[in-house]
């Protein structure tokens, strides 16, 4: 790969490129000297050529392409977009909402009593209406088109490697495509729906080739046709087939998971609709000598049963982890009766840990949450011992890479 001849020192936007990191893009300075190559070139001449432009450079997942947008529009047009959806009531705990209300409420706009007795849908439409209309009132950039200014673009700029344009960005589609939101279900912060967790889990995979030849391929096919002068040469291939054996345990019981109920459910059925090889289990708040296979909790599987499964195997643990500490370090820890097993749980976890080497718990509690979670003593012990993820996109991403690597 040919590295652009513009120093990195000399490069524009290299804040911008610090400001994408901190919204998670991974962006590198490779990334930054190809931008500047291409505006050497004269690619880009108006603020949503750079829109497109800096995408292609920098984008390179879908996950990404929210939090992009969004330091985008922070950093050309000054418009602070909290990384939610409309309608979603995680707004009201962004930095953009807050100081969104304190200015509303400083200027008068928005008076501390209307507040009271407005819905939280009301508050929400009134921040998005002033977002939009933030929007209707750019159009260009102050850090690109600027009249004796010090932006690197436009006409009689003081940058010293001002780079001369035809004119300011008229049709604004760089801000209708940021407004329109439509991958912000894909940040790895985001909550989980059932079209991101089906992208998040596709990353889980040891694929098998089975059967007869009888899938186009149809790359190959357009490659090897090319190759020919155009006479098309059809490739065919097995069939792949995934061969994952998971196992999921499920905390099922008590009210601590009573929030999470939802969320558990959409994980069960997207799992079932991905793994052909699924086992399912419950147990409460944490594992002794049996879990149970049904959600009643009235047929016994033994644990020590489960651990004679492949060492292959992979392992998904869901729940919050938090319970009284005798529960998880005690003999006779359990909460039943009826159990009769003297020793602690944390002898059957570090068993399952030691005989499965893909196995990750799953904790509904946002990763934020961990260190001051009521029961967060029992939560850190057991992560201890297991891989932890939160049930965010991300958390789903961390699970399904750390399930399927060579370890």
């Amino acid at each position: 790969m040919t590295v652009p001849a513009v120093p990195y020192s000399n490069a524009l936007f290299v804040d911008f490129v610090y400001l994408l990191r901190d919204y998670g893009v991974p962006v590198s300075p490779e990334d930054l000297l190809h931008l500047n190559e291409g505006l050497e070139k004269g690619i880009v001449k108006t603020l949503d050529d750079l829109f497109i432009f800096s995408r292609l450079t920098f984008v390179r997942r879908k996950e990404h392409m929210d939090p992009f947008e969004r330091a985008f529009a922070l950093y050309f047009y000054g418009i602070d977009i909290p990384p939610v959806a409309e309608g979603d009531m995680d707004l009201f705990r962004t930095k953009a909402f807050k100081d969104w209300l304190a200015q509303q409420i400083k200027e008068g706009k928005l008076p501390e009593r209307a507040i009271h007795s407005m819905t939280p849908e009301e508050l929400m439409d009134k921040f998005w209406e002033t977002v939009r209309e933030q929007m209707e009132a750019h159009s260009g950039g102050s850090k690109w088109i600027g009249q004796k200014g010090n932006s690197p673009f436009g006409h009689s700029g003081n940058a010293e490697r001002g780079i001369r344009v035809e004119g300011q960005s008229q049709h604004r589609s760089a801000l209708a495509v940021i407004a329109n939101r439509r991958y912000v279900a894909f940040t790895d912060s985001r909550t989980l729906r059932a079209n991101n967790l089906a992208q998040a889990l596709e990353s889980m995979k040891h694929m098998k080739d089975v059967g007869a030849h009888d899938v186009l391929n149809l790359d190959e096919t357009i490659r090897r046709t090319a190759r020919n002068g155009g006479e098309i040469d059809l490739v065919f291939d097995r069939e792949l087939r995934d061969r994952i054996s998971v196992v999921l345990l499920i905390d099922n019981g008590g009210y601590s998971m009573d929030p999470f109920i939802d969320i558990t459910r959409l994980l069960f059925a997207k799992l079932h609709e991905r793994f052909e090889d699924l086992s399912t289990y419950y147990f409460h708040n944490t594992i002794y000598q049996d879990v149970w296979t049904d959600f009643r909790r009235t047929r016994r599987l033994p644990t020590e049963q489960l651990l004679q499964r492949s060492p292959e195997t992979r392992i998904v643990i869901l729940g919050d982890a938090t319970m009284a500490p005798e529960e998880l370090e005690a003999p006779h820890g359990s909460l039943y009766y009826h159990a009769r097993d003297a020793r602690p749980s944390m002898y059957w976890l570090r068993r399952i840990a030691g005989r499965f080497k893909h196995s990750v718990w799953l904790n509904p509690i946002l990763r934020d949450a961990w260190a001051t979670a009521y029961g967060h003593w029992t939560l850190n012990r057991i992560r201890s011992v297991f891989h932890m993820e939160d049930m965010t996109l991300g958390g789903i991403k961390g699970m399904a890479e750390y399930l399927s690597e060579t370890r």
